[in-house]
């Protein structure tokens, strides 16, 4: 039974992740962007100026609210995972150093994606019975799409609410008890048979932790992701920065070689990824995995924002995207290739690879402070989809059945933490794939009113 499941989710994820599917995404941000006019690129100095404008402002939201800043935390919680450490790394030896040309495409691509969705789903949000601001893909369907579409919201919701269990809960606590037990054993704490008392003990206080922050409601999430966020991120930014540093002659060749293997990935792999597609492939496959950018989540967040203007909440979709991407992607990228550590091209790699990169240059000690940065990345995400299963959960039934679903998604954790889950993880990824469709469709059919909230916005404002 195990084999027809591993099968059958096979074909699909091939499918979902596939060619099609990249031309889908790849298709619905190039066609907003040329709606739009290119506003990530137009816009981009205005983007910046006014969302870190916003992070420095101190203010309270209304109950039931976010600050707009503690929404882009709560987005990039989610966001900003294990993913950008180990998804990148996988990327370069199955896609070589061109997939991060690639990936900087997608990303070009996808603020104009995220960016809509962020706009449509402050505009299209509702209140719920206990006076939250609600809103995403599917409310943005059924607000803005009518009655005939709302099969499709469903079907998003029905989506979101299969994935979270195991994108974001189930793998990310299985990589904190990874990181943990590594370093516990690297520094003799532990022996190899005391790990499974480890993952147990690791379980049982990740479930305690996360049930404590998502009972509290929105704004306890938020309160965490706005401190949690800025911490992990400057955190990595700045051992990254330094791996960079202590390499800085290589660094015209990396570059080189991205550029170069983008077109000809044979000429910087020694023949063993020849294919533009296959870089191509996993460089956008990893993009979008990595910022959501036309999976619609993120805009869950967002539309608890306390703001009035959707257009410039839309701004920290933009934001969101870039520092993801383009800065903590790259930067994870840069510490692979300017360490020169050996990549098996062709075969697949993880988070190791990435860690090599630090240990090459700061030595075996790194491994701690590389732990603590997967642990706050992971915990962070677990936080981030926690939300996002309870609007889908929401949507799909009704306000009563959010605690029921929180406590269900915290007690996950201790399976996360005990359980072999790489079929679990494959099936996630799937779901997570089916995600986009219906959000992708919406996208396209309301490109008309994001263009019109767009020229509407600026129409008012000198920038």
């Amino acid at each position: 039974m195990i084999q027809i499941i591993e099968k059958v989710n096979s074909m699909v994820n091939n499918f979902i992740w596939g060619v099609p599917a990249m031309v889908c995404i790849f298709g619905v941000g190039l066609y907003l962007s040329i709606r739009t006019g290119f506003l990530q690129i137009r816009k981009f100095p205005y983007a910046i100026r006014t969302t870190i404008g916003r992070i420095f402002r101190k203010r309270n939201a209304s109950d039931g609210a976010l600050t707009p800043f503690q929404a882009v935390c709560t987005a990039l919680a989610a966001t900003v995972g294990t993913g950008n450490i180990a998804g990148v790394a996988g990327a370069i030896a199955i896609g070589g150093p061109g997939a991060v040309f690639w990936m900087w495409i997608s990303a070009i691509l996808g603020m104009c994606t995220k960016f809509a969705e962020v706009t449509l789903a402050v505009h299209f949000r509702e209140v719920n019975a206990n006076g939250e601001l609600v809103g995403g893909p599917m409310y943005y369907i059924k607000n803005g799409l009518g009655k005939k579409w709302v099969w499709l919201a469903y079907l998003f919701s029905a989506f979101g609410v299969l994935t979270v269990f195991g994108t974001g809960n189930a793998t990310q606590v299985n990589t904190i008890t990874t990181a943990i037990n590594s370093a516990l054993l690297n520094f003799h704490i532990i022996d190899t048979g005391a790990v499974a008392m480890s993952n147990l003990i690791i379980g049982i206080v990740m479930a305690v932790l996360v049930a404590l922050i998502l009972l509290g409601g929105v704004k306890r999430i938020g309160q965490v992701a706005e401190k949690l966020v800025p911490f992990m991120a400057l955190f990595y930014i700045v051992l990254a920065l330094g791996v960079v540093a202590v390499n800085i002659q290589v660094l015209p060749s990396v570059f080189a070689s991205i550029f170069e293997g983008a077109f000809c990935p044979s000429a910087v792999t020694g023949g063993v990824i020849g294919s533009m597609i296959t870089s191509m492939k996993k460089g956008v496959s990893r993009g979008i995995f990595s910022n959501e950018a036309g999976l619609g989540t993120g805009s869950i967040a967002h539309a608890c924002a306390d703001t009035r203007k959707p257009v410039k909440q839309g701004m920290f979709g933009i934001f969101e995207v870039f520092t993801d991407t383009i800065v903590i992607c790259t930067l994870t990228a840069l510490v692979i290739l300017c360490s020169q550590v050996p990549v098996a091209y062709g075969e697949a790699a993880g988070a190791e690879l990435t860690i090599q990169g630090f240990t090459a240059v700061y030595g075996n000690w790194v491994s701690v402070f590389t732990a603590v940065a997967m642990c706050c990345f992971a915990f962070s995400t677990t936080i981030g989809w926690g939300l996002y299963g309870a609007r889908c959960i929401e949507f799909l039934f009704s306000e009563k059945v959010i605690r029921p679903f929180m406590v269900v998604y915290s007690l996950v954790a201790i399976l996360g933490a005990t359980a072999n889950l790489g079929l679990m993880w494959s099936i996630a990824e799937t779901f997570n794939g089916l995600m986009a469709i219906p959000n992708l469709i919406a996208l396209f059919l309301l490109a008309g009113t994001v263009v019109k909230l767009t020229r509407e916005y600026f129409a008012g404002n000198d920038q």
